[in-house]
């Protein structure tokens, strides 16, 4: 008999991974403190924006017509410790208030709140990201706790989700790292993940330890790998070099790759920004600190580029930016999504804002988000309404939509033609020729 899933937390992670266990075929009951979005998902609804998922959620949410009837969602522990054989725990950990370290409060309150329930052999699956050392804590709790003692298991399986792709690599993940301690409790798994497997999905075996640094490890790479191209930007600036051309070139060793080498605005969202930074604290717990000193660098470089923008913004519109009319295109952090956690599109608008400009944002699915962090900001139904009357254009979030917005259709609207190009996804001859001054980071000559 196949084992029955529970879900415990159903944010961007959770709900995607509910939707994604009923898909391969598993009893998926959801679990979350927060009745409107359990509502929502019942209604097979996701609270948040991710390509793909409200489809996903409609084809197997108990109650929609046409579903599988696989999943359901709750709000009762209880419920959740009497249905389930594997627990997935999904809760958030963001950056502690005034810290680097995380606060681990949400994943220590889900071992409290369910391990005293937990009657019969469960296998309980961290899927957050969380510092090394961990595990070990949270599955001696667990065992503490639960009233099956030792036959309540600890294993954990970290997330690799790309946000715009989470259903994607939910479904077919590049791989699949489970840090365990048990033959029953790596068969479980196996179980859950017999599909991608099967598929080609490596599945990785490591202990906790390891399997918890993998995360932060992949993390701290890739944002290692996009401050180094905005360092680079940061010298073509300097050397009339173009970071585009750079990059390209680069990209071709086969050593480097081409991925995550566009030079821009920098990183933000819920993941490699407090990552990271959790990673530089726990280092320093354990005695590690100059391990990671490199990581202060990457988050310095990548804070820089939304002070420069700020600085070409101030510059275009000839030195201040006191009542300048300023149109920012995106607000969310990457395209694809309505995350807006620390976005740089967003927080170069508010700085904007803070300095004197009039900033009006237009995004395509992040405007309810943006408009609860920064409500003192003006925001507009479409892109051609953003620009109208404006000073300057800041195009800062890569969406398809910014990309093929039409330069002559804009140039009716706009008081002065200039763009400036924080992803470095426009092609600066277009706009040029329908006479704008195009200028974008990294590249003073393109």
């Amino acid at each position: 008999m196949a084992p029955r899933i529970t879900v415990i937390g159903t944010g961007y992670l959770g709900a995607t991974h509910a939707a994604a266990m009923a898909h391969l075929g598993f009893e998926v009951l959801g679990l979350d403190v927060v009745p409107e979005k359990i509502e929502m998902l019942s209604r097979g609804r996701a609270s948040i924006y991710e390509p793909g998922l409200d489809e996903l959620l409609a084809r197997h949410v108990q109650g929609v017509e046409g579903s599988s009837g696989r999943l359901r969602f709750t709000t009762s522990y209880e419920e959740v410790a009497e249905f389930g054989d594997i627990h997935f725990v999904c809760v958030n950990t963001p950056q502690r208030h005034g810290e680097y370290a995380c606060d681990m409060s949400y994943v220590d309150g889900v071992i409290e709140t369910l391990a005293p329930l937990l009657t019969r052999p469960a296998l309980v699956v961290g899927k957050s990201t969380v510092p090394v050392g961990s595990a070990d804590r949270l599955a001696a709790r667990l065992a503490e706790l639960a009233p099956v003692g030792a036959e309540a298991e600890l294993a954990w399986n970290p997330e690799f989700l790309r946000e715009g792709f989470a259903v994607q690599d939910t479904l077919h993940p590049d791989r699949i790292v489970a840090g365990l301690r048990s033959e029953r409790s790596e068969h479980l798994l196996r179980t859950v993940y017999a599909q991608p497997i099967g598929e080609g999905s490596p599945f990785v075996v490591t202990d906790f330890a390891t399997a918890e640094l993998v995360k932060t490890a992949a993390n701290s790479f890739l944002a290692t790998k996009i401050s180094f191209i905005n360092a680079m930007a940061e010298v073509c600036e300097a050397a009339d070099g173009d970071v585009v051309k750079l990059a390209e070139a680069i990209g071709h060793d086969e050593r480097i790759g081409s991925k995550f080498l566009r030079a821009g605005i920098g990183f933000g969202g819920g993941c490699l920004p407090k990552d990271i930074r959790a990673f530089m604290a726990r280092a320093g717990e354990l005695g590690a600190s100059q391990a990671l000193t490199f990581l202060r660098e990457v988050d310095s470089i990548n804070m820089r580029r939304r002070g420069h923008m700020v600085e070409l913004t101030r510059n275009a519109v000839g030195g201040t930016l006191l009542g300048k009319r300023v149109a920012v295109l995106g607000a969310t952090f990457k395209p694809d999504s309505d995350d807006v956690r620390d976005s740089p599109a967003l927080n170069v608008a508010g700085q904007l804002h803070l300095q004197g400009a009039q900033v009006t944002v237009y995004d395509p699915k992040g405007m309810d988000n943006a408009r609860a962090i920064f409500p003192t900001l003006q925001y507009a139904p479409s892109a051609l309404e953003a620009v109208r009357g404006a000073d300057v254009v800041l195009h800062l979030t890569e969406w398809r939509e910014f990309r093929e917005l039409d330069p002559e259709r804009l140039a009716e609207e706009v008081a002065e033609r200039h763009i400036l190009d924080g992803r470095n996804a426009l092609d600066p001859a277009v706009w040029r020729k329908a006479g704008w001054t195009f200028r974008a980071l990294g590249r003073p000559t393109a």
